[in-house]
């Protein structure tokens, strides 16, 4: 994984143009680095195939086929798309994590913890409102 957010000096949208285009929650999350209620998001509970997209610019993130059950309450996968995701240390909350952001917009979605199921051992816990679903065949 990489270690740094995409470079902030080319946005592809303004903070108004985001303000715009997001749900309040959407914004809080993706653009403020918020976090959504456990158990809220209905994707949490998604078992369609399909791919999961970031909600802010589309950009593919997730294959159903590495979703788990975790019972965080937050959709959970062992494995991102290759090239999907950009990570940074978080280290608020006292404690050390690391964030987890779309590759293509920067957006917020989560955070990766190394407790997650095989074959990564990794589990990427997503914020649903960060996402999107998009049904049908798996993702190559």
């Amino acid at each position: 994984m990489a270690d740094s957010v995409p470079d902030a000096a080319e946005p592809l949208r303004t903070e108004d143009d985001w303000r715009h285009c997001l749900s309040p929650e959407q914004y809080k999350v993706l653009r403020q680095h918020g976090t959504e209620r456990p158990g809220s998001s209905p994707l949490n509970y998604e078992k369609r195939t399909g791919i999961f997209t970031c909600a802010g610019c589309g950009h593919p993130l997730f294959s159903s086929d590495t979703k788990f059950e975790s019972g965080t309450g937050w959709p959970s996968f062992w494995a991102p798309l290759p090239k999907a995701i950009e990570t940074a240390v978080d280290a608020s909350h006292f404690m050390t994590r690391v964030e987890v952001h779309c590759a293509h917009c920067g957006g917020h979605l989560g955070h990766v913890f190394p407790d997650g199921p095989a074959p990564t051992g990794e589990r990427f816990c997503m914020n649903g409102v960060a996402l999107a679903f998009q049904p049908g065949g798996s993702h190559d």
